[in-house]
């Protein structure tokens, strides 16, 4: 039999009866098998005061009990979980949901108007085919950046924990680790967070949670755009092992062309290099503390640039050694190619030096010794030495400056098309 229900004895038709409640992960808990009782009529919803089917269960092991609060219709006009009243969505307070997507709350208070409005919630939401909320929260923006840099990506199962012991509190208790509730020092009861109210949390307003995520949003690091132009890499980091190259692929090649993809397994990270800086640019801006894949909150960051890795001076590192362009990289294509002057030049200078232990491969001859003469020029004695000296290779020559080649510019590749590339 139920309990007392209040002033709302007189209108039954409108008690709620429901045969599963509507819960996040959080409260659900780990364990696909948990048992629940369901009263029917248990409890009054403590938004709108009418009677509604109270579920309970324990999500886990030592964890405590946990019951369903509000009515689903309280639940659905807000999209939030009927025990802990948190957005069923991005798993934050209300009150923070609303500031995301600038959406003002519009339940009355009063007791009339407030059971005029939720029959008319009810009436939609019947006439809703359930996927999407309803009210203003349903016209609302799909999404917001502030929220999706909020958002848990994974279940908070801290929030199930027992609750603390008073007996151990005033040091009287003797069940010691058989105890199921806490043994720990209770929160200081001028901690914000220790005054916490469930009506307060539903319409959005006083809520000391909500207030701590607005001031951590408003704190949040921002991605600068370095000031060096030819930077087109962009760092991922926290990769784990479930992130794949393909996955990678397909979230960024919506920014723009993508040169290359670098995953190191061993750091957890990749390096996604794109073929413009705008592309680029834009993949960072779209992707900064929202990027979200296989539930795992990635971190990008701008790459640095080879003046900042190694401190080059045109070049030249700080211990002295000259590294050679990378072709295909921004302000590193390869030399133009070599003229047949130029090609026959780079041949004589690969005729041996005066001393036989030595080649001079291209290099300027040491002080004091004479750069000797091609062969066929000089002594019979450079014509024994050229016998002896291995066949030089032919000049190498390097692809000339120009477009630089992009995967999708191959005709073979899949789903590759002419017309995109300017052709017929």
């Amino acid at each position: 039999m139920a309990t007392s229900l209040g002033s709302n004895t007189y209108n039954r038709q409108n008690w709620e009866d429901s045969d599963f409640p509507i819960l996040c992960q959080t409260c659900l808990g780990e364990n696909p098998y948990i048992r629940m009782t369901k009263e029917k009529f248990g409890k009054e919803c403590k938004i709108c005061a009418r009677p509604f089917t109270v579920f309970r269960w324990c999500p886990g092991v030592r964890m405590r009990f946990k019951k369903t609060e509000v009515c689903q219709t309280c639940s659905k006009m807000k999209n939030v979980c009927q025990t802990c009243l948190l957005d069923l969505e991005y798993g934050l307070p209300i009150q923070v949901r609303d500031t995301g997507l600038s959406v003002k709350d519009e339940v009355p208070r009063s007791d009339v108007n407030k059971e005029y409005y939720t029959q008319n919630m009810e009436r939609e939401i019947a006439n809703s085919d359930g996927t999407r909320p309803v009210g203003l929260l349903g016209k609302a923006p799909s999404s917001s950046e502030m929220l999706l840099k909020l958002a848990r990506t994974t279940p908070y199962y801290k929030r199930n924990r027992p609750h603390i012991c008073s007996f151990w509190v005033k040091g009287e208790c003797k069940r010691g680790e058989e105890c199921p509730y806490r043994h720990e020092k209770p929160t200081d009861p001028d901690d914000p967070l220790a005054d916490q109210n469930i009506k307060d949390r539903f319409y959005g307003i006083n809520d000391p949670v909500a207030s701590k995520l607005l001031m951590r949003a408003s704190s949040m690091p921002r991605l600068d755009i370095p000031e060096d132009k030819s930077i087109t890499t962009l760092y991922i980091g926290g990769l784990g092992e479930d992130v794949t190259d393909s996955e990678l692929r397909s979230h960024f090649y919506q920014f723009g062309e993508i040169r290359t993809i670098t995953i190191v397994q061993r750091q957890q990270c990749a390096f996604i290099q794109f073929a413009t800086r705008q592309a680029a640019e834009t993949a960072a801006e779209k992707s900064f503390n929202k990027l979200i894949i296989n539930g795992r909150r990635l971190n990008v960051k701008w790459g640095r640039s080879q003046a900042a890795r190694g401190k080059e001076k045109d070049g030249v590192t700080e211990s002295g050694i000259r590294l050679e362009p990378v072709p295909g990289l921004p302000g590193a294509l390869p030399p133009p190619p070599m003229s047949d002057e130029d090609a026959s030049t780079n041949y004589f200078n690969l005729a041996p030096s005066s001393s036989p232990a030595v080649m001079n491969l291209g290099l300027p001859p040491p002080p004091g010794v004479a750069m000797p003469p091609p062969p066929g020029f000089g002594p019979p004695m450079f014509h024994t030495m050229d016998a002896m000296a291995p066949p030089m290779p032919p000049p190498m020559i390097m692809r000339p400056p120009g477009q630089v080649h992009y995967p999708s510019q191959d005709p073979q590749r899949m789903g590759a098309h002419a017309s995109r590339h300017g052709g017929p």
